[in-house]
């Protein structure tokens, strides 16, 4: 090529198929001058003429994966075995039995375990596994004490500040304790049981009460050893008193509610 010689229109970049131009980009990949607009990106190429390409198609929205916590699914059955009686107040279960169980290996299980021994459900027995904690009659009464100290003055005072119509918004978990517990399932009645005072005291706004007093209320829920099985009956009238409760407390009737949840805490399955 002779220099000093003007470029062809042939021989600049793009120009060989008709009505084409090839915009200039810059190393981040955007086109050099361009802007947005509609659904297309205006800019210029390598010697200023308008070049026009099609703008980039959105990325679609990546989905969170969701995670499944096998730890989570076996404490949860462990819970339930405990409160069904399946697992015995007394014996010693090893990491790797109850994993033959479960269908999962015994790492899951001995995570589960140490979950269950600080809530005080076991006591870990050095290379061997995990016993069942012995529940007396005596330790039942103890939690009962604790929670009346902590849930009877704040649900009286709950009871000077909540408007009347309030309470009818935690009816809905009574019903549903009182339908679970019509089944004769402890395990899922502890649930709903648990849901329903959570959602009382959380009333409060007082987010360390809550956390204390369910810390508590699942340890009375642990069943006692060589103790009666409890009857679907005795179920079905500790929900009952759920209603009765939130009845006293719509009719403004505080030395009913403190006999209600004095009696109701005292009595707990």
């Amino acid at each position: 090529m002779e220099q000093g010689r003007p470029h062809s229109a042939a021989s600049r970049p793009g120009a060989g198929v008709p009505g084409q131009a090839t915009a200039h980009r810059v190393p981040n990949g955007h086109v050099r001058g361009e802007h947005v607009h509609g659904q297309e990106t205006y800019g210029e190429d390598a010697y200023g003429a308008p070049a026009t390409v099609p703008a980039p198609r959105s990325a679609p929205a990546r989905r969170m994966p969701q995670r499944y916590s096998v730890r989570g699914q076996i404490l949860d059955a462990l819970r339930k075995a405990l409160l069904s009686g399946e697992l015995i107040p007394g014996e010693v279960y090893s990491g790797p039995a109850l994993g033959e169980r479960f269908g999962v290996s015994a790492t899951p299980v001995r995570e589960a375990m140490q979950q269950l021994a600080l809530e005080g459900a076991v006591e870990v027995v050095p290379n061997r596994g995990f016993r069942v904690t012995r529940r007396t009659a005596r330790d039942l009464a103890e939690l009962a004490e604790v929670r009346a100290l902590l849930e009877v003055p704040a649900v009286l005072g709950l009871a000077r500040t909540v408007p009347a119509a309030r309470w009818a918004d935690l009816r809905p978990l009574a019903e549903t304790a009182a339908a679970v517990a019509a089944t004769g399932d402890r395990a899922h009645y502890a649930e709903a049981d648990r849901a329903f005072h959570r959602a009382l005291l959380g009333l409060s706004g007082n987010r360390q009460l809550v956390a204390v007093a369910e810390e508590l209320h699942r340890r009375a829920q642990w069943p006692v050893a060589h103790g009666p099985a409890v009857r679907t009956a005795c179920l079905v009238a500790d929900a009952a008193e759920h209603l009765a409760l939130l009845d006293a407390l719509a009719a403004g009737d505080p030395a009913r509610v403190e006999a209600l949840l004095t009696g109701h805490l005292g009595g707990a399955r």
